[in-house]
């Protein structure tokens, strides 16, 4: 995902827990469908969620979603409810296939070479890149490709509709054996992320957000809790290492504020903040297929993702296009958000 080492210390099982029932797993049109053939396959999955409204640790902390399941009218963008459904069926597949490739290369040997910004790249990641634009070609041939290993791909110097990849988000994880790393799809329509996906293959948990429905992790509703003090905060960034400079400095001013401030995780940690376990991420350095499917798993769960100067990211995709670094800023609560935004001065 980075250039940069990362630190990696910290595992998903340390967050606050909430007590509630499991709920069986119940495939929709916006669920996983995850292979059952393979002798590997776990027996059928239950996932423990917040219910919404649920409150957490401190009485601050509460739900924060406020989407329905309907398209939201107000932020329709041009396209039908049933083509939302469509492409979320498709971006399941592209994960599926994905993730079977992955858990084959998973904790297993395998050559790891060094791109030219010496950020690390695996037969892994290029094979799951080439499974995923396989199974979008196949459903939309005349959709436009970025991805993370081979840009541009598209007849035409310009789609409506682009799919951004990237096969493994967090490949240094990856290679050491992490299970918190993870695949993201992002679907722009006219450059908006109307689709997100934030899938990790070996625990098989996937997280999709549409453009104005609620964000689910296999298939269940999750949001993001209200945390109205920064001093009350979870944050998470992937390490300290990869800011420098003035962002170092602004990154301080930030997590010397929070209650706890935790590394590693990658895309996975924003997956936790969607689903209402930490509060804020804080990230410098982020390429447009590293956030583009968060923003509407974030938007979906009723939190809050801009960048540094509390502005809208966005990055248009073409055959010239650039992938360029973006400083990011993810919160669960728009309270908090102002509270970074405050703290990290970024003029």
């Amino acid at each position: 995902m980075f250039s940069l080492s990362r630190s990696l210390s910290q595992s998903a099982t340390n967050f606050p827990s909430v007590s509630t029932a499991s709920i069986p797993f119940k495939p929709t049109s916006q669920s996983p469908h995850f292979p059952t053939s393979s002798p590997q396959s776990p027996p059928p999955l239950f996932v423990s969620l917040p219910r919404r409204g649920s409150k957490f640790s401190s009485s601050v902390m509460s739900s924060n979603s406020h989407f329905s399941n309907d398209v939201d009218s107000a932020i329709d963008v041009g396209f039908e409810g049933h083509d939302l459904d469509r492409f979320a069926e498709v971006a399941n597949k592209v994960a599926d296939a994905a993730g079977e490739v992955i858990r084959g290369y998973f904790r297993r040997k395998f050559e790891i070479i060094d791109k030219a910004d010496f950020s690390p790249v695996t037969v892994a990641d290029q094979a799951a890149e080439e499974s995923m634009v396989s199974v979008i070609l196949d459903n939309f041939p005349s959709h436009a490709i970025y991805g993370e290993e081979k840009g541009w791909r598209c007849r035409e110097n310009l789609a409506d509709y682009v799919w951004v990849l990237d096969p493994i988000d967090g490949t240094k994880s990856f290679i050491t054996g992490k299970p918190l790393f993870g695949t993201l799809i992002a679907l722009l329509y006219r450059g908006k992320p109307i689709l997100g996906v934030i899938d990790q293959p070996v625990l098989k948990e996937r997280w999709i957000g549409l453009s104005g429905r609620t964000t689910t992790l296999n298939g269940q509703n999750v949001s993001a809790r209200s945390c109205s003090d920064i001093s009350k905060a979870y944050l998470y960034t992937t390490s300290p290492h990869l800011f420098s400079g003035e962002a170092e400095e602004a990154f301080a001013r930030v997590s010397n504020k929070v209650k706890v401030p935790l590394y590693g995780c990658d895309c996975y940690a924003y997956a936790l903040l969607a689903s209402g376990f930490v509060d804020l991420v804080v990230e410098s350095g982020l390429k447009p297929y590293d956030f583009l499917a968060l923003i509407p798993i974030i938007k979906g769960a009723g939190g809050v993702i801009t960048d540094w100067k509390g502005d809208e990211l966005h990055w248009e995709a073409s055959p010239n296009s650039q992938a360029t670094s973006f400083n990011v800023l993810a919160a669960g609560d728009k309270g908090i958000h102002q509270q970074a935004l405050h703290s990290l001065r970024w003029l």
